[in-house]
C-alpha cells in the first residue's frame, strides 16, 4: 500500500492508497519538530483502529514546509523500509515538465494539483486551491504547469485584519445575508466573502483573456464550496485533488523505474 503525505503550512494530510482507492485519510497540525517516532505511533494507532492490516510499502511526500521532510524521510526508511518519493526533487519525475522561467522553484502542492487536474479533467485548466494562500495554477493543454497566481488565503486575511486593527474581532468566514453590514462582524464577513468572490472571478477572467481560450476552473480546499454557493465560479469541485495527484505521480515514477530496468 502507498502512504501519500501532503504537508501544508497549517495541516498535514496522510492518506493510504490501496491500488485503486483510498482506504483511510487522516489530518494533523503541521509541526516541524514532530519526530518520525511520533508519526509512526500516531499512524499505527489509527491503522489499528480502522483495522487496516496490510503493510505500507511505498511513500510519497509533497511538502511546502521543507523542515518537515527530513523526519518524514526517516519515518519511511525506519518503519516502512522504503525510500520516499519527494515531489519537487530531481529523482521524482512528473508526467509533463513544467514550463516556467529558468531557475524558478514551483511549490510541490502546485505541481501535484496540476498533475491531478490534468489526469481527471484534461488540459486548459485553472486550479484554484484554498489553503493558507489561495493559489491559481494554470494547466496547459498537454498537462504542463505554465504559471499561476498567489493571493493571500481567506483565513490569513481575516487573521491579518484582527491582528493589525485592535478594534476588529476575529470572525469566521461565512456568506453574509447582505452586502452592506450593519455591525462590525457583518462588515468584515462581507468584505472578505464578496472580496474573494471578486478576486476569484477577476483573476480567472484575466487568465482566460491572456491565454485567449476557454478554460475550465477546478477548485479544491475546504472553503471552495462556500464560495461556490454564491456564484457559479467553478466547473468542478474536487476535495481530494491533491491526494489523487500524489498517487498519479507515484504510478508514473513506478512505470519510469520499470522502463529503465
Amino acid at each position: 500500500m502507498l502512504l501519500a503525505v501532503d504537508c501544508g503550512n497549517t495541516n498535514t494530510v496522510f492518506s493510504i492508497w490501496d491500488d485503486d482507492h483510498f482506504v483511510a485519510t487522516w489530518r494533523m497540525a503541521t509541526q516541524p519538530q514532530r519526530t518520525a517516532d511520533e508519526y509512526y505511533v500516531w499512524l499505527s494507532t489509527l491503522k489499528a483502529f480502522q483495522k487496516i492490516e496490510r503493510d505500507i510499502t511505498d511513500v510519497i511526500v509533497s511538502s511546502t514546509v521543507p523542515r518537515v521532510v527530513f523526519n518524514l524521510r526517516v519515518l519511511a526508511d525506519r518503519y516502512f523500509h522504503t525510500r520516499p518519493l519527494v515531489v519537487g526533487r530531481e529523482d521524482c519525475a512528473l508526467p509533463v515538465a513544467v514550463r516556467v522561467d529558468p531557475g524558478t522553484q514551483v511549490g510541490p502542492d502546485r505541481l501535484v494539483n496540476t498533475v491531478a487536474g490534468h489526469d481527471r479533467y484534461g488540459g486548459d485548466l485553472i486550479v484554484v486551491d484554498f489553503g493558507t494562500a489561495t493559489t491559481f495554477d494554470v494547466v496547459d493543454a498537454d498537462g504542463a504547469y505554465v504559471g499561476g497566481v498567489i493571493a493571500p488565503g481567506v483565513n490569513l486575511s481575516l487573521a491579518a485584519l484582527h491582528d493589525a486593527a485592535a478594534a476588529l474581532p476575529h470572525v469566521d468566514i461565512s456568506r453574509p445575508q447582505r452586502v452592506v453590514g450593519t455591525n462590525t462582524v457583518a462588515c468584515m464577513q462581507s468584505g472578505i466573502f464578496w472580496g474573494y468572490i471578486g478576486l476569484i472571478r477577476e483573476i480567472c477572467d484575466r487568465i482566460r483573456g491572456e491565454r485567449d481560450r476557454a478554460m475550465r476552473v477546478v477548485a479544491t480546499g475546504g472553503l471552495a464550496p462556500l464560495f461556490q454557493q454564491a456564484e457559479t465560479l467553478f466547473d468542478h469541485f474536487d476535495d481530494d485533488l491533491t491526494m489523487h495527484g500524489l498517487t498519479v505521480i507515484h504510478a508514473h515514477n513506478k512505470k519510469e523505474e520499470a522502463r529503465a530496468r
